[in-house]
């Protein structure tokens, strides 16, 4: 899948650079200041534009969405992967999309001082979910009883335009629709200069001021001074809770996972006994594993929809009982890209996964409520092979290309 790649000036010297749409923490080659990228609630992006210098652009919203979309039916659990724009206006004189644009031209940050006429987004972004949804639903057997949206990446991409006595692409200069009314005039719609700024947080430790560390890419900072981790809530950083489990190998790569309580209404499953009776696991129930709490596990790393739900529930079933290690492990860290939001959205998905019969659990699944309680992030040790990674103690394998297709999920 082509990356989408941004153009950039680092906030520190101005110098440019080039980001690309996963990247969050930022390390300047010039002037080497750290920062880490926090968007007040969605990133904004705006297409180049190649138009006459004496044409007045309107730049026109689309909603961006890239993520997993997982449909529970009478079958089971059906997943794809999904790419879509959408206008963020609802307009007849506009493309209704921005096509393979998003991915095949280099787009740069809005900004207020950006030119332009900027159109206000008016169709909320919930709308455009749903019209996702039943689109990508026709194509499956009904009744569709529950859909969950995993590992989305939401923005807002502004194309240009120009009206003369059509709306023409200002990319291409072509008019791409038909004659435009007399008393059409782009300056009327709801818009104006950008509002809207990227944020920025030093890569410095919160409680010690000690530098974090963290891949490009990762939603979790760590700090090796005072053991700590931060990740993004809003326009700061906050503190969060996590533990290792303890590596029998000395070559590992700790993977990220997160480990979630919830209570679930009309189901009893707060045990691992409770567990063993709803999965039908060919086990018979030891009297203290009536003590042992469940946990739901997700992955905090995207990979593909397959790929994530078999990690899930076999990790969710393994049920991890030994004591955790409530510090930072020594060893690489594989970046969580996964946040505990996106987490908390698969709870209903991993539970009709794993219950038996599972057609009686997607039947009910609109009548659950599932409330999370508590959350913790679980870094697991994998052992590197010639093409896989392999957990032996919990029955995890995750082939190494795997890792390198969800670069950009």
């Amino acid at each position: 899948m082509p990356r989408l790649r941004i153009e950039y000036q680092c906030p520190q010297c101005g110098a440019p650079a080039v980001l690309e749409e996963t990247d969050r923490l930022f390390a300047c080659e010039y002037c080497r200041v750290r920062s880490y990228l926090l968007p007040k609630d969605v990133f904004r992006y705006m297409l180049p534009s190649s138009a006459p210098e004496n044409k007045r652009l309107v730049f026109f919203p689309y909603w961006r969405f890239k993520g997993m979309l997982f449909s529970c039916v009478e079958s089971g659990i059906k997943h794809r992967f999904i790419d879509v724009s959408h206008q963020a206006v609802e307009s007849p004189y506009f493309p209704i999309s921005v096509g393979l644009r998003s991915q095949a031209l280099r787009l740069s940050f809005v900004t207020p001082e950006t030119p332009g006429y900027f159109l206000k987004p008016t169709l909320p972004f919930k709308n455009m979910v749903e019209n996702f949804s039943q689109r990508f639903s026709r194509s499956l057997p009904e009744p569709v009883f529950h859909q969950s949206h995993i590992g989305e990446t939401i923005s807002i991409i502004y194309s240009p335009f120009y009206a003369n006595d059509k709306i023409y692409d200002a990319i291409l200069n072509r008019p791409v629709g038909a004659m435009l009314p007399a008393d059409f005039d782009t300056m009327l719609l709801p818009g104006g200069r950008p509002d809207w700024r990227i944020q920025f947080a030093p890569a410095l430790c919160p409680a010690c001021g000690w530098d974090l560390h963290g891949q490009r890419n990762t939603l979790v900072l760590t700090c090796k001074n005072c053991n700590s981790a931060w990740r993004p809530a809003g326009n700061r950083l906050k503190s969060l809770k996590f533990a290792f489990i303890p590596a029998k190998e000395e070559k590992v790569l700790y993977l990220p996972f997160w480990r979630m309580k919830a209570d679930i209404s009309g189901i009893e499953l707060h045990t691992y006994a409770d567990l063993v009776k709803i999965a039908n696991l060919p086990k018979a129930v030891q009297k203290d594993w009536h003590h042992i709490e469940f946990h739901f596990w997700s992955l905090g790393f995207k990979v593909r929809p397959q790929v994530f739900l078999r990690l899930s529930r076999n990790l969710t079933l393994s049920q991890y009982h030994d004591k955790l290690v409530r510090k930072l492990p020594d060893g690489p860290l594989y970046p969580v890209t996964l946040p505990v939001e996106e987490a908390i959205q698969s709870l209903s998905i991993s539970l009709a996964n794993f219950a038996k019969p599972q057609k009686e659990v997607v039947h009910n699944l609109r009548d659950l409520a599932i409330r999370p309680k508590s959350y913790l992030l679980v870094y697991i040790p994998f052992m590197e092979k010639h093409h896989e990674y392999i957990q032996p103690e919990l029955n995890l394998t995750l082939n190494k290309n795997q890792l390198a297709l969800a670069a950009n999920l």
